[in-house]
């Protein structure tokens, strides 16, 4: 068993794909919309076949869990191998030049994992790891 994709919802759901694209190297698919439902999507995948799932809603509804930042139930973050301390080092630094929010790293966590962690632009939190 694998896990096919991840989803996220996401209020500007451009921002998001550009972020996802443009910093952390995904490639697009065709957009996808339901007009009636008001709801659209990308997928995004990246060089090892993982698929990310950014979706947008127009019923989309605001809550606590949709906040980066504190520990709370359901989704804590995904992490991103880039395969070498080295390349957490560079995309850290670059990420952190172009104004996102760098929260920590990067270092070596108690569990032997060597990352940063970084927000997207809708708060969630991004690890990557080496």
């Amino acid at each position: 068993m694998k896990i096919e994709h991840v989803a996220l919802y996401a209020r500007d759901l451009d921002a998001m794909l550009r972020f996802y694209v443009e910093r952390l190297g995904a490639r697009p698919g065709p957009r996808y919309e339901n007009r009636e439902r008001g709801f659209s999507s990308y997928f995004v995948s990246f060089a090892s076949g993982c698929r990310l799932e950014l979706m947008s809603l127009a019923s989309l509804i605001e809550s606590p869990a949709s906040v980066g930042g504190d520990a709370r139930l359901g989704y804590a973050h995904l992490a991103l191998s880039l395969g070498s301390e080295d390349a957490v080092d560079r995309l850290t630094e670059e990420l952190r030049a172009a104004g996102i929010t760098v929260l920590s790293g990067p270092r070596r966590t108690g569990d032997g994992y060597y990352e940063s962690a970084v927000l997207d632009p809708e708060g969630n939190v991004i690890e990557l790891t080496a």
